[in-house]
């Protein structure tokens, strides 16, 4: 782990990979939710890194994040959303067959996956989810889309998301929703946030159902951003 100041009340933690990054946003958020990160207002994870603004003491917080040890997010922390999802995307033929299955097959593997949204980024309500196993990642298609459907449910690497909007992308289209990823009059706006879990659905539903014991609806924490990198990923 490295830590580097960012500006005078920031810091950008290095982390190394995405696990640890979960690791790491998820300690984070449980040492906030008890008083002992005061003055921290914003905690974002980006694919290799975490974000941390409004830190009240940086240079003490810079020298005891590198002891700390934190353990993964529980497979039932975090609050749920769940997305009714047609899996009618001109690309599942082509998963399937890198998977070495039929598309209903793969279709049962995506709706049978615990996904968590391990950052946000690229356009306002889009969330990198992970969750897939490392042998099913997917590349991206050799020639981008100019323009994806809003709803679009799609692969990329090792991440599942959701096209909150049309806009270009590159990534491989498996299925689609009518979820509203990103509603600026809704509070909060965005569905997705860090550390939220997301399941798929093979149905035709239209809301999104929220779990019901969940101390915040889905998307409440920061947005975020991705790293640098990630912007490619489209």
């Amino acid at each position: 782990m490295r830590v580097l100041r960012a500006g005078r009340r920031a810091l950008l933690v290095e982390a190394g990979s995405g696990e640890r990054v979960a690791a790491l946003h998820a300690e984070l958020l449980r040492r906030r939710a008890a008083g002992e990160l005061p003055g921290v207002e914003e905690i974002v994870p980006a694919a290799r890194t975490v974000l941390l603004d409004g830190v009240t003491d940086p240079d003490r917080l810079a020298a005891e994040l590198p002891r700390w040890r934190p353990a993964p997010p529980e497979p039932g922390e975090g609050p749920l959303v769940e997305l009714g999802v047609r899996f009618d995307g001109p690309d599942l033929p082509e998963v399937a067959r890198l998977w070495g299955m039929s598309p209903e097959a793969a279709a049962r593997v995506v709706t049978g996956t615990g996904f968590r949204v391990a950052f946000c980024g690229f356009a306002p309500g889009f969330g990198y989810l992970d969750g897939l196993p490392a042998e099913l990642a997917v590349p991206r298609r050799a020639t981008p889309r100019t323009s994806v459907p809003a709803g679009s449910v799609a692969l990329a690497g090792g991440y599942a998301g959701v096209y909150p909007r049309s806009s270009p992308g590159g990534w491989q289209l498996i299925g689609s929703t009518d979820a509203v990823l990103w509603d600026p009059d809704r509070e909060p706006a965005a569905l997705f946030a860090p550390g939220t879990r997301v399941r798929f659905r093979a149905d035709t539903g239209t809301a999104p159902a929220t779990d019901a014991g969940a101390d915040t609806v889905a998307g409440a924490e920061a947005t975020g951003g991705a790293d640098a990198g990630t912007e490619g990923a489209r």
